[in-house]
């Protein structure tokens, strides 16, 4: 019989950054350790954000179910007065589109714990929020109420 010699391949190198067909610098090796630093900064002032959703979910969940459904419609009014300024190109924060929606969220996240707590079923609580939904009487949000109040004011000095 004849016998063949058997061939061995080496065992492929590990590394530790995945190759790419991309022949450019890879910044993970050259990166300096200064750049990192900034990063441990960002993760403080995370902490810090943290700790002020906290103090709102409490003040969320201190109020009644009723209490949080009367500020999501104001809330909700107030959104649409921002769209309303934004689409009449008036001068407006952006991020208060963010951070009224993120309320809204969490006010309505504690509604629904709340619901569960109750022993309400997915289907039977939204059934409840489509009738609730329908039964919101449409009213001026806070800030436009507050606006009104100025201008009247201001035609009372007027005319005086």
């Amino acid at each position: 019989m004849l016998s063949l010699p058997t061939l061995t391949f080496p065992p492929k190198p590990l590394s530790i950054i995945p190759k790419s067909s991309f022949s450019g610098i890879q910044i993970r090796q050259k990166c300096p350790v200064s750049v990192l630093l900034p990063s441990i900064k960002m993760t403080r002032s995370s902490v810090v954000m943290m700790a002020k959703k906290e103090e709102e979910l409490k003040e969320i969940r201190a109020k009644t179910t009723e209490e949080i459904n009367e500020e999501v419609v104001d809330l909700k009014g107030e959104l649409l007065m921002l769209r309303l300024q934004k689409s009449t190109r008036n001068e407006f924060k952006s991020s208060e589109f963010r951070r009224m929606r993120k309320r809204i969220a969490r006010m309505l996240t504690v509604k629904r714990e709340r619901e569960i707590v109750e022993g309400v079923g997915k289907r039977l609580s939204r059934k409840l929020d489509r009738q609730w939904k329908r039964s919101i009487v449409v009213r001026p949000p806070p800030s436009l109420k507050k606006l009104q109040e100025e201008e009247a004011a201001a035609e009372a000095e007027k005319s005086a």
